[in-house]
């Protein structure tokens, strides 16, 4: 045969191979569109019941193809037709699947059959796996104890299909405890030892497939301990000798591999499926098995004869590989990233299992990772006296560990746990270090930068200011990335905490040089440095006049290049808000950004996506707390210029931004605003004008979301202007909230109607009357669809001002008696179905059904839950102190209604004690915004009422004055309901 002749017959074997391969992937794609017409990628025409046979039958036979990629493709199309037709209508499929794997002639048909396996065993369920386990397993334990007749791809690939049985058994334990333990007891008993077998012998170097097989073997073992937890303890002490084996050699592996940059130790390799094997995939495996191992309880006793040398060896993993090295010295960038995010790495898996150490043991724990960390520490320093190029790696993955479990080592040390100075020894640690040559290990200056911003607190006075000068000193210099990375990150800390005398000599210098790394800096390095510079600022509070002109243009240019990444721009206004709230600063920062934001604002349309949002956001935050005069600059400049936004855009983040922006000059400028440009009337019908286009029905949701807080700052700020529109106003409110489909825009409405009840406290009789007399779509009036929507949605109402309102607004109406109340019926309890799990095609056809109630009983059930929950998050803090928190509340003679009426709106004459204050923080959430929001807890005097007290009131004042109403409400109560109530009835 000629040389031309053998060519064309192995490119035709080729072209033959592969468009086998390819009509093998086209047919999975045809039994994905075509095979079942319910699915929801059909495409007509359906496959008929004769075809679907012949198909299947064709199949079968082709999983022994010489071709490991038409082996695969075959298989992934079986799989495919197996998830619509297995096992009821092909019961043929497994016997062919058990004889081909038992065939040991056959090699190509055991790949096949096992990998056909693996993709079946993936979508097992709890129908398949109690049948499929006793016919299969004897299959499989053959081969993965048959090393001398099965290479380790396919017993890792066998593996691979115990681990998916043995996930849905362990998913069925809860319910079939019984029948699980019995399947899995015979076949853990005979795993275990094979388990022992291939885990015995030394991890070997460039064997990848002896990486896999463990690999799996390690799987299985944390599928058996996270979900069968009645296996024996007695089972895996037999493991733990081959586990220890495989742990200490599989880092002689990994040090020379990765950490030393062995020959081709980074190369991608392949197993015989075409999956990547990766040593480090392996290591990070097997520290996540003895994460779990340590986390369970019954387990950790079997570790803990151990847990020196555990921690021993896992400081040794968590050592930088030289792919890391060379990765981060290119990309600072990504530095910063792997650092701050939690990757897939064996340094973060250590970082688990230290932190579970510390769990699971306690003292012991501590002290087993500090006389670890001074082993490795002194071992690094035998390493560089005997010319070891990376004995620094040692060194740094010590202070690494250190740094990643720095808040339970201080909080040890606080409660006296640590009884070692762990201050000096730190202190060693990063003194030492220091001196070393900062280009020759950057990595390691960077790791002691960042360990000295973690202990801080244990750090010498004197060595930390030496630090923060070195700090400092990193940024001006000309030193690799990762050192000033390492040194943003301690003066980040190290600033807000540092004495003036110290840092103000080198503020000027500091600020210059991170404005020239800001110049640099990109993505995440961006973020760091911009954080850095915040709290530079922040501290050259003296020298702030001189500070805003330098670095305020360079701010405002990083802000505008980024303005549409909500993450660098955020940082951007942060560091801007600093510069603003700096003595002397305000005003040249605003003249600096008002004709700039003023000319965008006036051409939105012309302006490059996110511009104009990013603006609004910029002038929201320079009005937050600001000065009269610099108010009335930004409502000179863009008062109209925002109301026409309002009124004119459609983008979605525009609106809310002109919302939030527009209620921050409200906010500041109050009553006085409306006759700044002249007439009060005209600037009012403009402030109503929003409002209008705020609350049309048939606006999306998403660009009313801050409607809420506005139309609160009009009614607060202009109660006189706004009562005329009252009417108007509620009825707007209902049509806005029936086409509402945010949970939260509602809520926020429903705040607002909250108000106006307590605006009516004179006669909230008139406010009923009003609601009932304004229509509301499918509702016989606004009052029926408003108690129905507010009563479901009070539970979701957040904001301790916003709880106040809306609570002791339900109490106001509650407190009229109006027999029209007792005509709404509203959502009760929920129905509980016994008809077990609830799927999402049940829901659609069946969908949870509730009780209907009065709704007096729904009111007086939601002001019980009010108090139990505050009894919960309070007096169970510290119930020998009940009194300190709960103040005796007199009742009065009155009648409820004015009783209820005064306390309501007048502020309390007595200030809330100090664990009041906290408590109620913790119930609701205060303090946890910084918005404009703010303001109206300080205008308005329903944030005076102390919550615990009003309810107090409410029922002492109710059960004294119509005892047969209270009796009467109290049989709709729980158990804790009822109970809380009682409680405060015999204070």
């Amino acid at each position: 045969m000629s040389l031309w002749g053998g060519v064309r017959m192995h490119m035709s074997a080729c072209a033959c191979t592969l468009m086998s391969y390819l009509a093998a992937v086209l047919l999975k794609q045809f039994i994905k569109e075509h095979w079942q017409e319910d699915e929801e990628n059909f495409v007509h025409p359906v496959v008929s019941p004769p075809e679907k046979v012949v198909i299947r039958q064709l199949l079968l036979p082709s999983l022994n193809d010489p071709h490991r990629k038409i082996r695969t493709a075959i298989g992934m199309g079986i799989a495919s037709i197996a998830q619509y037709d297995w096992p009821e209508g092909w019961p043929e499929l497994l016997p062919f699947l058990l004889n081909l794997i038992s065939d040991r002639g056959n090699r190509d048909g055991v790949h096949g059959a096992l990998r056909c396996l693996a993709l079946l065993s993936s979508d097992l369920d709890d129908t398949v796996v109690p049948k499929l386990v006793p016919s299969l397993f004897p299959h499989l334990h053959t081969i993965i104890s048959s090393p001398h007749l099965y290479e380790n791809s396919l017993r890792a690939k066998a593996l691979s299909i115990v681990h998916s049985c043995i996930s849905v058994l362990g998913s069925m334990s809860g319910v079939y405890k019984a029948e699980t333990s019995s399947l899995m007891m015979p076949m853990f008993s005979s795993l275990m030892e094979q388990f022992s077998v291939i885990l015995q012998s030394p991890v070997q170097s460039e064997e990848p497939d002896d990486w896999s097989i463990r690999m799996e073997v390690l799987k299985c073992l944390l599928q058996s301990v996270q979900n069968i937890p009645s296996l024996p303890v007695t089972q895996f002490s037999v493991i733990l000798p081959p586990l220890w084996q495989t742990f200490v050699s599989s880092l002689k592996v990994y040090q020379k591999a990765c950490i030393e940059g062995g020959e081709d130790s980074h190369a991608v390799r392949y197993d015989s499926d075409g999956g990547e094997k990766s040593l480090e995939s392996f290591v990070i495996q097997l520290l996540e098995f003895l994460i779990t191992m340590v986390g369970n309880a019954r387990l950790a006793e079997l570790v803990g004869g151990n847990i020196k040398e555990l921690v021993y060896y896992t400081i040794a993993f968590q050592q930088m590989t030289e792919e890391q090295v060379r990765t981060w010295s290119l990309d600072a960038n990504q530095y910063v990233a792997d650092e701050d995010d939690v990757t897939y790495s064996c340094r973060v898996s250590g970082c688990l299992l230290l932190e579970e150490i510390i769990n699971a043991y306690g003292e012991e724990g501590i002290d087993a990772i500090i006389v670890a960390s001074q082993n490795r520490f002194h071992e690094s320093r035998e390493a560089k006296v005997a010319g070891s190029a990376d004995w620094w790696k040692l060194r740094e993955a010590t202070l690494f560990a250190f740094a990643s479990i720095s808040e339970q080592l201080l909080e040890a040390k606080a409660s006296g746990v640590i009884y070692c100075d762990l201050g000096n020894l730190i202190e060693q640690m990063i003194t030492e270090d220091m001196g070393t040559g900062v280009h020759e290990c950057p990595f390691l200056h960077a790791r002691v930068f960042f360990i000295v911003s973690k202990f801080r607190s244990l750090i010498n006075q004197r060595t930390s200011e030496q630090f923060l000068y070195g700090a400092v000193q990193a940024i001006a210099s000309d030193v690799p990335p990762p050192v000033k990375v390492g040194a943003c990150k301690a003066l980040s800390q190290l600033l807000p905490e540092s004495k003036q005398d110290v840092i103000q000599p080198h503020i000027m210098g500091l600020l210059l040089s991170l404005v020239d790394l800001l110049r640099q800096a990109s993505d995440e390095t961006l973020h760091l440095v911009l954080e850095t510079l915040q709290a530079a600022v922040k501290a050259g509070h003296s020298q702030s006049t001189s500070i805003e002109p330098i670095i305020s243009p360079i701010i405002l240019n990083v802000w505008a290049q980024h303005v549409s990444d909500p993450f660098i721009s955020i940082d951007a206004v942060e560091v801007l808000e600093a510069i603003k709230n700096a003595p002397g600063c305000i005003r040249p920062l605003v003249s600096r950004i008002l004709p700039t934001i003023g000319s965008i604002l006036e051409k939105p349309k012309l302006q490059p996506i996110g511009l104009v949002a990013g603006s609004l956001d910029l002038l929201t935050m320079i009005l937050k707390n600001a000065p009269a005069d610099v108010v009335k600059a930004v409502f000179e400049t863009c008062f109209n210029t925002t109301i026409q936004i309002i009124l004119e855009s459609d983008d979605h983040g525009e609106m809310q931004n002109a919302t939030e922006c527009l209620a921050a000059i409200l906010s500041g400028g109050r009553q006085e605003l409306l006759s700044w440009e002249g007439d009060p009337g005209h600037t009012m019908k403009k402030l109503l004008d929003v409002a209008s286009r705020l609350l049309d029905p048939n606006l999306e949701s998403s660009g009313s979301l801050f409607v809420g807080s506005y139309i609160l700052q009009l009614i607060l700020h202009y109660p006189s202007e706004m009562s005329p529109h009252t009417r108007e106003l509620i009825a707007a409110i209902v049509r806005r909230m029936q086409s509402c489909e945010i949970a939260g825009l509602k809520s926020s409405l429903v705040v607002i109607l909250a108000r106006l009840v307590h605006l009516s406290a004179a006669d909230v009789n008139q406010f009923i009357n009003l609601m009932l007399n304004i229509p509301a779509n499918g509702y016989g009036n606004s009052l029926t669809y408003v108690m129905s929507e507010w009563t479901k949605l009070q539970g979701e109402v957040q904001g301790a001002y916003q709880i106040k309102v809306t609570t002791t607004a339900l109490a106001l109406l509650l407190s009229t008696r109006n027999e029209e109340l007792a005509k709404i019926s509203v959502q009760g309890h929920l129905i509980k179905s016994d008809a077990g799990i609830k799927t999402r095609s049940k829901a659609k056809f069946a969908p949870d059904q509730w009780t209907l109630i009065p709704l007096p009983a729904k009111i007086f059930s939601l002001l019980a839950d009010t108090l139990a929950e505050i009894q919960e998050q309070v007096l169970d803090e510290d119930d020998d102190n009940e009194d300190s928190d709960w103040e005796e509340v007199s009742n009065s003679d009155g009648g409820l209604p004015q009783d209820i009426i005064y306390s309501s709106t007048v502020p309390s004459n007595v200030g809330p004690s100090v664990e009041h204050l906290d408590a109620m923080a913790k119930v609701f959430d205060e303090g946890e915004d910084d918005s404009y929001d703010d303001d109206l807890t300080k205008i308005d005097p329903l944030n005076e009422i102390k919550l615990v007290d009003f309810l107090t009131a409410f029922f002492s004042n109710l059960s004294n004055n119509d005892r047969s109403l209270f009796d009467h409400l109290c049989q709709s109560l729980s158990v804790s309901q009822s109970a809380a109530v009682e409680k405060v009835l015999r204070k």
